[in-house]
């Protein structure tokens, strides 16, 4: 992390044509990923579309892969695994994982902004095994879906 709290990532740009991914505004979380390729999808169809670029994702922090909600939205396209999950030590391609929810083709073209990247700190876990877990703030307990109406 810098002095001013910014997170510098290592970009490795693998397709020279695409620009680098880039927060739209000063305040957004995320960046958008472009497609290296361009693909008509079949409504329910998923495929993979590779993004051009490879990072270094800091130790101690991960990236996700998020969906745009203008293209879920409009056209039902969306990430399939939302969220992507990239670790620290993976140094390949970002690749999105889209499917088509909608009823209709949906058509990208190489370069278009089909995802978002969000970069952010992950503390380190350890698991301590318990014979009993302590009680919830509130009263849900072990209730699961749907068990708050």
């Amino acid at each position: 992390m810098t002095p001013n709290g910014s997170v510098d990532v290592p970009i490795q740009r693998l397709d020279p044509d695409l620009d680098l991914p880039q927060r739209q505004r000063a305040g957004d979380a995320a960046a958008d990923l472009p497609a290296r390729i361009s693909h008509v999808f079949a409504p329910g169809e998923r495929a993979m579309i590779p993004t051009g670029f490879a990072i270094a994702v800091p130790e101690g922090m991960c990236a996700l892969v998020l969906p745009r909600s203008g293209l879920a939205a409009k056209h039902g396209l969306t990430v399939a695994n939302a969220p992507g999950l990239i670790d620290s030590g993976y140094r390949g391609e970002i690749v999105a994982i889209l499917v088509n929810h909608g009823t209709e083709p949906v058509s990208i073209e190489r370069g278009q902004r089909i995802a978002q990247l969000l970069v952010m700190p992950v503390p380190t876990l350890g698991f301590v095994e318990v014979d009993e877990l302590p009680s919830a703030p509130d009263d849900r307990g072990g209730a699961g879906f749907g068990s708050s109406g």
